[in-house]
């Protein structure tokens, strides 16, 4: 089975996933964000940097999707190759921080990647209001992500929205994460992982 969670910068993607991997003895399949050799240049140069970012992205949630495929496992994956595609890259495009030129390459190559690719048996959308993604942001303290900008995370939000609103790859779950603590409190975490549960055994 492969289960992904989809969500904004700071949406609580990762710690999620580990957290539903343990309680539900996944496999994790994290975002590469430590070896990412384009991140730093990217915050610092956006327009510079915006289609090597992106590029790199699409090539290791591709090759994570090939695996997943290949694994035969039950595994959970922190972000989708769709978000890039339909959330990132046209964000960066309409921001004027990728040229009309990177924008066709880069679609043209995730339009050939789709034909490959199999969404995942649930999507979890993590939703949050920019003040709580902005909080995470900063309680989480990376360097390159002081530059990023409420504009820009409030763009993204409204591409989340409107992708998840016609999403049609599989089984969808929304949760609101701004007033839950999943961290902290296990009644909160026990709360998503019974919605999953009942999603789950609506699969089979």
């Amino acid at each position: 089975m492969h289960v992904a969670i989809a969500g904004n910068i700071g949406a609580g993607k990762t710690t999620l996933t580990k957290l539903l991997a343990k309680h539900f003895k996944w496999e994790a399949q994290l975002e590469d964000v430590v070896d990412n050799p384009y991140l730093d240049d990217f915050y610092n140069q956006m327009e510079r940097w915006s289609f090597n970012l992106q590029v790199y992205f699409l090539n290791s949630r591709f090759r994570q999707v090939a695996q997943i495929r290949e694994s035969g496992k039950d595994i959970i994956q922190d972000r989708t190759i769709y978000e890039d595609a339909h959330i990132f890259a046209p964000n960066l495009h309409a921001m004027g921080l990728m040229t009309n030129r990177d924008f066709e390459n880069y679609k043209s190559l995730f339009d050939l990647m789709e034909d490959f690719v199999a969404g995942p048996d649930l999507l979890i959308y993590l939703r949050s209001s920019i003040p709580n993604l902005v909080s995470q942001i900063h309680k989480r303290g990376r360097d390159y992500e002081n530059s990023i900008s409420i504009d820009y995370l409030s763009r993204l939000n409204e591409r989340y929205e409107a992708w998840v609103h016609g999403y049609d790859k599989g089984k969808l779950l929304i949760i609101d994460v701004d007033n839950l603590d999943f961290v902290d409190k296990q009644e909160d975490l026990g709360t998503i992982i019974n919605r999953i549960d009942a999603e789950i055994n609506g699969l089979f």
